[in-house]
């Protein structure tokens, strides 16, 4: 059995079809000075065909799973257009009199060597993209053929070095039952997609294999955990045909609670909204129950494309959202950009700790142009639904004044042109780093809600990166700190009258429900397979005996104390009389 990354959930069994790892041996061939003009020619009908093609694959993307996904192409586009990689192959055909296929591979191997080199991880990804669409460059220089996939109708596990979106966008979904790469992350453009098509998808086993896979080896996969195993005994297989079976057995018995209230056994509500990044995740989401949306992650709107998004733009998505909530609260958080989480088109400050740096809120405040073009978007789309604004790694109350004023201008000029919108849209903020808690209270008074963002939180506040699998297992959500803090911030926004809500992968841990029962939260923001699983458990759960395991709980001095408390608590509740089946 080995252990890799979980990038897209799901448990597949069956025969692996490996694609070939092809990489171009091009002999160094030279041109005469006569041929020079020839040889641009070629260069430029392969970048027109290059484009087409790649137009046609956003195309046929966005039919299948939507515009968000599909704008990953963009980026592709933008690299056939990017000047920099253009004079790289340009010069050396010039300079060096080399035929243009030669020029497209040195000029792709510099720069994939590049970013490979840079320690960061959305440069590396970024490498995988100049990569595809080079040898799509290639492809057409050479006059060779895409390496095909098994065209019978048999279903397959795919195992390849690294999948491409160019090879992604291809695949047939019903026919790939899973996907097995040596290397990636899955933060890639592939998993991405991987996820929205629901194809289970394991990454980064590149150095753990005893030998390779071959095409025919029965392979099982569990996407979420992140295991492979090769040749699987009968009982192996027996062992994840019944989890698979159960799996999707649960997810339809969970689907029938979709239109049930998410009330507590003694009449509590709390609000379950999803955490989106696109329209295609909405969809998923309202068909989980959700309630409205916690958190519209707008970032995604401004990745992977060529230029920054306009207002009309940004304006048709957050109204189409809005429409689509039918009257649920919309929260769309502004760019949070920086960090993790670059643009193609805009180059960002080399840091030592972009983490901690030129990013988000700050981003914002100082191209306060691109702000203000996206509170135009969010204030115009506010006329068709119930929109609120929130703004990203909030530290002072400065900061929340200097955003509003750029609110207030963007209001004011809408007002002057005549275009509608309201003009009492809630600005919040997000609760995410310790000196926000600390100032919770004066926050309070600033803002018209508080969303706790508790990933960042927890990462800011234990100083633990949790993507580092070395101290990854100190990223630890009960921790006493963390209780304490979210304990803090709720208690400042009783006691100024504004809504608070919890965001973040703890709010879809329903071991971690009663803590929120306890406190009186009134509103979680999910994923969205995360909120079918939360509102059963809330359904099987009473507040009144939330809040005295509360009391229990804030007296554990260690994570694993509260935890084990949480858990004891949860399973007691679930086989307690009458909480076996809940109302359906």
């Amino acid at each position: 059995m080995i252990h890799a990354l979980g990038a897209s959930q799901g448990i597949a069994i069956g025969k692996a079809f490996v694609l070939p790892h092809w990489e171009w041996e091009l002999p160094d061939q030279k041109i005469d000075v006569a041929d020079l003009a020839k040889e641009f020619d070629r260069l430029y009908e392969g970048i027109r065909r290059s484009k087409t093609e790649i137009s046609q694959m956003k195309t046929e993307l966005d039919e299948a799973v939507g515009s968000n996904e599909a704008s990953i192409f963009d980026a592709h586009l933008a690299i056939l257009e990017d000047p920099v990689f253009m004079n790289e192959i340009q010069g050396i055909i010039q300079r060096q009199y080399k035929v243009a296929e030669v020029a497209v591979k040195e000029a792709i191997d510099h720069f994939v060597t590049m970013f490979d080199l840079l320690d960061d991880e959305y440069m590396k990804e970024r490498a995988l993209d100049i990569k595809d669409v080079g040898n799509r460059l290639l492809k057409h220089l050479l006059g060779a053929p895409e390496i095909s996939l098994p065209e019978d109708t048999q279903p397959f596990v795919l195992v390849v070095r690294e999948l491409s979106p160019s090879q992604l966008v291809h695949l047939k979904p019903e026919l790939v039952l899973g996907i097995v790469t040596m290397v990636g992350s899955p933060t890639s453009h592939s998993a991405i997609m991987a996820r929205a098509f629901g194809i289970p998808m394991v990454m980064g086993v590149e150095g753990k294999l005893d030998e390779p896979i071959g095409t025919g080896d029965l392979l099982v996969i569990d996407g979420e955990t992140g295991m492979l195993q090769i040749d699987p005994t009968p009982e192996i297989i027996a062992r994840y045909t019944e989890m698979r079976k159960r799996l999707l057995a649960h997810k339809e018995q969970l689907l029938k609670l979709a239109e049930v209230p998410s009330v507590s056994m003694d009449g509590v509500r709390i609000t379950l909204a999803a955490n989106i990044s696109s329209l295609k995740e909405l969809d998923a989401a309202l068909s989980n129950g959700a309630q409205g949306v916690g958190l519209f992650r707008t970032e995604f709107l401004y990745m992977d494309r060529a230029h920054f998004p306009t207002e009309d733009e940004q304006f048709e998505v957050y109204r189409a959202a809005a429409q689509k909530l039918n009257g649920n609260k919309l929260i769309i958080r502004t760019l949070d950009i920086g960090g993790d989480k670059h643009l193609d088109y805009f180059e960002m400050p080399e840091e030592e700790n972009p983490f901690l740096g030129f990013r988000a809120i700050r981003f914002s405040l100082q191209r306060k142009d691109l702000f203000k073009i996206q509170l135009r978007a969010i204030l115009r789309a506010s006329y068709y639904g119930d929109v609120w604004i929130m703004y990203p790694l909030i530290t002072s109350v400065e900061e929340v004044r200097e955003a509003n004023e750029v609110l207030a201008e963007a209001k004011r000029e809408l007002l002057t042109e005549g275009i509608p919108h309201r003009a009492d849209v809630k600005a919040g903020i997000m609760i995410e780093v310790p000196a926000a808690v600390a100032i919770a209270d004066v926050l309070a008074e600033e803002a018209a809600f508080f969303s706790i963002g508790t990933n960042d939180l927890i990462q800011f506040t234990l100083a633990v990166d949790r993507m580092n699998e070395q101290i990854s297992h100190m990223y630890e959500p009960f921790h006493p700190a963390i209780l304490r803090m979210i304990r803090t911030v709720s208690e400042a926004a009783r006691a100024s009258g504004i809504p608070v809500s919890i965001c973040g992968e703890i709010a879809g841990d329903v071991q971690a429900l009663p803590i929120w029962l306890g406190l009186g939260i009134e509103e979680l923001s999910l994923s969205a397979q995360a909120i079918l699983p939360v509102k059963q458990s809330l359904l099987r759960s009473r507040a009144s005996d939330s809040r005295s395991l509360l009391e229990s709980i804030f007296r554990c001095r260690t994570a694993a104390e509260a935890r084990a408390l949480a858990n004891q608590f949860h399973a007691e509740a679930a086989l307690a009389p009458g909480n076996a089946k809940p109302p359906v």
